[in-house]
């Protein structure tokens, strides 16, 4: 598990990652949101595309690293998760309702991989 965890993670952020470079209206388009300027689109490709692929590499480091090095990285990146869930959260209460997906899905998505990358620390 200390092993799959985070790589299954870095699979996930390297798809995401990979996809918001290629695609980044596509990317964000369940969301409502239009990229439709380039100033939107190097936005996405920054935030979803370039951090994506960066959490992805420093994950696989971790996992080949081990040691304290790798415990501070899955920590960091638990961490990171957990507050991306927060924030949904923190949507519902001053936002109205929304329908499942893609935000509680995506929740459920941080908040999961947030608690088994801690349990692997």
């Amino acid at each position: 598990m200390t092993t799959i965890v985070p790589i299954g993670v870095a699979a996930f952020f390297l798809a995401m990652g990979a996809y918001a470079l290629a695609a980044p209206a596509a990317l964000v388009r369940p969301f409502r949101i239009t990229a439709d300027t380039p100033e939107s689109r190097s936005e996405i490709r920054a935030v979803y595309g370039g951090f994506g692929l960066a959490v992805a590499a420093v994950l696989v480091l971790a996992v080949v690293d081990g040691g304290e090095f790798r415990r501070g990285v899955v920590l960091t990146v638990a961490l990171a998760l957990a507050g991306m869930a927060a924030g949904r959260v923190v949507s519902r209460l001053v936002d109205k309702a929304t329908r499942f997906y893609p935000i509680w899905f995506y929740f459920g998505v941080e908040a999961v991989a947030a608690g088994l990358l801690a349990w692997t620390a």
